[in-house]
């Protein structure tokens, strides 16, 4: 569940800074932009990834002792996963809809 924190945590909330208007610069409640901060969830993500191939290695070679760990960091890296999948197809979607929308 920590990875999912990551990501969720590194995504910028629209109400950051009270009123939910955007700042003139055009961020959102902070320094921290969206590129950033998608950045961040991305870098988070490679991270969960990389520890659970590490602990399969590990496995896979006889050097891990407790299986547990890397069945917990696999299923992280999974769900972390399909996460992000999901937030890139919502955005897609998004994109495509206001795309189609006339002016």
């Amino acid at each position: 569940m920590g990875a999912i924190n990551a990501i969720v945590g590194a995504l910028p909330s629209a109400g950051a800074s009270g009123s939910g208007a955007v700042a003139p610069g055009g961020a959102a409640g902070g320094d921290k932009g969206f590129g950033n901060s998608l950045t961040g969830a991305l870098d988070n993500l490679n991270a969960t990834q990389a520890n659970s191939d590490d602990l399969a290695l590990k496995a896979a070679t006889g050097d891990l002792n407790d299986v547990h760990s890397y069945t917990i960091a696999a299923a992280e890296a999974n769900i972390a996963t399909e996460l992000t999948v999901a937030l890139r197809n919502r955005a897609v979607d998004t994109f495509n809809e206001i795309m189609r929308m006339q002016v």
